[in-house]
């Protein structure tokens, strides 16, 4: 769906169809409705089917979007709340601080 168009839905009269530019795409693993040929359907389910494996199987991948995301959402915490990012990143520096100060006390006993 396109973003930052406000001809949509409120300029559309009621019961209009609503354009193919506005509709939602098919996610990579669904199987189009209406095939109709077994074959071009067997390839379809077996695209899905591929397609679906390769992005639960892909770890490394599904790695690097999370630590992506957690950037991002760190990142706009820091924007908007600047006091509160530089309380938790003390907070953060003194814990790590603690248990290195403390692993290396009873290592040295």
């Amino acid at each position: 769906m396109p973003r930052g168009n406000d001809d949509y839905p409120a300029k559309l009269p009621a019961g209009a169809p609503v354009p193919a530019s506005y509709a939602a795409p098919i996610p990579l693993t669904a199987v189009p409705a209406g095939i109709t040929d077994p074959v071009v359907a067997a390839r379809a389910e077996l695209k899905a089917a591929l397609t679906a494996l390769e992005i639960k199987g892909n770890i490394p991948k599904r790695i690097d979007q999370a630590a992506r995301r957690r950037h991002r959402k760190l990142a706009e915490f820091a924007h908007e709340k600047p006091a509160e990012f530089i309380a938790a990143a003390v907070g953060v520096a003194t814990a790590v601080g603690g248990v290195v100060y403390l692993i290396a006390r009873g290592l040295s006993r």
